[in-house]
Order: C-alpha cells, then sequence, then structure tokens
C-alpha cells in the first residue's frame, strides 16, 4: 500500500525553477484539494505557463517537491506517464481536428490511444457512445454533433478541445486562458461550463479575464516572480494593495 504523504490531490511545496538564470518559479508553494475548483492569475512572466509544465512534466524542477494524488512524485515521471495518473491540460489554443466532426473528435479522444490504426480498429461500445452523448450534452455541443470542427466558432472549439479532456476522464484538469478571443456570451458559457465539470472534476483555471474569474466563485490565487503573491476571493485579491500594484495597476 502506498503511503499518502498529503490530502491534497495536488501538492507542490517550495518549486523552483531557472531559466538561464532567469528564476521563473521561486519556491512556489500550492495545494489543491480533491474537488476543489482554483483560479490562478498573475501578469505576464508571473510563472503561471512554468507551474503548468512542471505539474505536466514538460519541465523538470530545480528543487522542490510535486505531489498528486498524495503518493505521486510528478518529478520523476515523463509526460505520458503523468497524463495516465489522470492530468488533463488543455493549452490556450485550441488543438481540434478541423476536417473531423465534432463527434468524431470526441471519439478518437475516447479511443485513448490517438495512432490512427488503433483508431481505426477500435470498436464503439454502448458505454462508449453514451459517454460521447454526455460529454456532448455538458460541452453544450449536441446540436453540433455531426458537424466538422473547423466550422465551429472560436468559443465552441474551446468547449470541444475541454470535452475531449472529459473523454479521457482525468481527476484534474488543467485550463489555459479558455475564454481568451471569446464573446461574452461565450465567456459567459464557459463558466457556467467549468462549474458543472468542477461538480466532479478537480479544475486548475489559468486566467486573465478577471469578469471571468468573479464569474467562477472561486478562490484565487495571484503568482508574482515565480511565488505566491496572494491568495483568497477575487474580491480579497483584488483589495491587496499589492496585488493592485503589480498586476491590477489601479
Amino acid at each position: 500500500m502506498e503511503f499518502r504523504t498529503t490530502s491534497a490531490l495536488l501538492y507542490l511545496d517550495a518549486v523552483s525553477v531557472s531559466f538561464d538564470g532567469f528564476k521563473a518559479l521561486n519556491s512556489l508553494s500550492l495545494t489543491i484539494a480533491p474537488g476543489e475548483m482554483r483560479a490562478i492569475i498573475g501578469p505576464n512572466g508571473a510563472g503561471k505557463t512554468t507551474m503548468m509544465d512542471v505539474i505536466t512534466g514538460k519541465t523538470r524542477p530545480d528543487e522542490g517537491e510535486v505531489l498528486f494524488d498524495g503518493t505521486h512524485d510528478l518529478t520523476a515521471l515523463d509526460e505520458a506517464s503523468i497524463a495516465v495518473l489522470g492530468i488533463g491540460r488543455k493549452f490556450q489554443k485550441p488543438t481540434v481536428f478541423d476536417s473531423h466532426t465534432v463527434e468524431d473528435n470526441l471519439r478518437l479522444a475516447l479511443a485513448g490511444d490517438r495512432r490512427a490504426r488503433t483508431a481505426i480498429a477500435w470498436r464503439e461500445t454502448v458505454a462508449a457512445r453514451e459517454r460521447i452523448s454526455s460529454i456532448l450534452e455538458t460541452i453544450r455541443l449536441t446540436a453540433a454533433r455531426s458537424r466538422l470542427a473547423g466550422n465551429l466558432s472560436h468559443g465552441q472549439k474551446q468547449w470541444l478541445e475541454i470535452g475531449m479532456l472529459l473523454a479521457q476522464d482525468p481527476k484534474l484538469l488543467l485550463v489555459d486562458e479558455p475564454v481568451a478571443g471569446m464573446t461574452d456570451a461565450e465567456t459567459h458559457q464557459t463558466a457556467e461550463l467549468l462549474r458543472a465539470i468542477n461538480a466532479e472534476k478537480t479544475v486548475v483555471v489559468v486566467e486573465h479575464d478577471m469578469t471571468f474569474v468573479r464569474a467562477l466563485g472561486v478562490k484565487v490565487t495571484v503568482l508574482h516572480e515565480g511565488r505566491v503573491l496572494a491568495e483568497g476571493s477575487i474580491d480579497q485579491v483584488s483589495e491587496n494593495e499589492r496585488v493592485v500594484e503589480v498586476y491590477l495597476g489601479r
């Protein structure tokens, strides 16, 4: 039996990363509880992307501890192994298969192995069809299931990619600037979508759009110069003098 060292789903302690002398992360410590949704904000260069890179195994920290689910040392694993553990990452720019239908995009994600031969040989079960229908409902694309992904709006492509992550059934979703370039209506719907997903999944959202962060209604962590500057509700961090000075600029 593996010994759990923390009750947190995601645990970062004193994590540092340097690039050519620049400290992208500077003794960053952060914990995310199972079932939590957390918003991460901060100015450009604050370390938000590097933090996600460390969690997903793309970047190795110089020092510090990164644990997932209390037992897995993420610093010792590669990106593929970390994905299998149940960490899914959605990048800022959607990467859907434009020449395939919405439904087929989810089918490919559900098949697990994206190599064409495996996907072709994969036999769809009743359970898989039901899962696809459930995901389509969650991401508000049921009516668009037969449309080519390339014909979706920017916001709908973002939702489809979130659906493709859900198809892989991660425990933790890392979502990078999901509402960049969206209309106000799409932004509002994305907040609702992520709140619905959070009923079953742990979610970390990196975002600049403060209206969207407020709509999420969750605890906010502000990063600055590679470490945590402030934490609390959106109102609490918005009134923090240091946050105003370095990020909000009022």
